[in-house]
């Protein structure tokens, strides 16, 4: 049981959705490890309400930014890093992964207002030679790392 569960009494709630969808549902619970629908129900309503909360006000949220790309682009590595010491105070952390075929897995930790963190995703995401990338925010966030 998580502190959550602890602090957060439950209310037990009734939904009606199509056989077929209640199927697919649950073979998704078997994919994903979930002990029951309750658990695979929260996660998707958390999720879907934190993606809300980030595309609205300037809430600060922690997260990643995952960047796949071709280390064949000879200044991409360095125009990458050039935007995240633009951003040094949203770039908490970085993680490097050499791939096969000369990728490159980056993922950066960050936190900050989601309207910047999704800037800082866009402009990162959207350079010449980045073949795939993701921000993913969670409403909990990092303690300070340093205090005043």
């Amino acid at each position: 049981m998580t502190t959550e569960n602890m602090t957060d009494p439950a209310e037990r709630v009734s939904i009606t959705i199509p056989r077929s969808v209640l199927a697919k549902f649950d073979q998704l619970l078997v994919q994903r490890g979930f002990s029951n629908r309750s658990q695979a129900i929260a996660e998707i309503l958390n999720r879907e309400i934190i993606e809300a909360t980030a595309h609205g006000e300037d809430q600060v949220m922690a997260g990643t930014i995952t960047l796949f790309y071709s280390t064949r682009r000879n200044t991409l590595q360095s125009t990458l890093s050039k935007i995240q010491r633009q951003h040094i105070a949203e770039v908490i952390s970085s993680l490097h992964v050499q791939l096969e075929d000369d990728h490159i897995m980056e993922v950066l930790v960050v936190q900050g207002p989601a309207p910047k963190l999704r800037s800082i995703a866009n402009e990162l995401i959207t350079c010449k030679g980045v073949k795939t990338g993701k921000l993913n925010l969670s409403s909990t966030i990092i303690p300070p790392l340093h205090q005043k």
